[in-house]
């Protein structure tokens, strides 16, 4: 019994090691239709432009009042850009409770 078990594991993960050469003989490259870019609005695209602007400039120059006014300016963009985005974003805490819930209910 031993002998089978250890047998069909040994076989089961040969196959999970071997190569897989099916897809080696394509004439037509594959391409990647995951990476495809959304259209950005005018509007965030010009508060992206800024947030680079920003970036680039020599702040070396700059006295402390400037500096501050432009961190001011880069955490309202930010701030702006996250409230257009309007996502649902869902905490770990709240997966592993809806998931409980699903496993107790069913």
């Amino acid at each position: 019994m031993k002998k089978t078990t250890f047998s069909i594991m040994v076989m089961m993960a040969s196959f999970c090691i071997s190569p897989n050469f099916v897809s080696a003989n394509t004439a037509e490259p594959i391409t990647n239709t995951a990476n495809t870019t959304k259209a950005v609005p005018a509007d965030v695209q010009v508060l992206y432009d800024r947030l680079e602007v920003i970036k680039k400039t020599d702040k070396s120059e700059m006295t402390r009042v400037e500096k501050k006014e432009l961190r001011k300016e880069v955490r309202t963009i930010k701030s702006e850009l996250k409230s257009r985005n309007g996502g649902v974003y869902l905490s770990v805490g709240a997966i592993i409770i809806i998931v409980l819930l699903l496993i107790i209910l069913l």
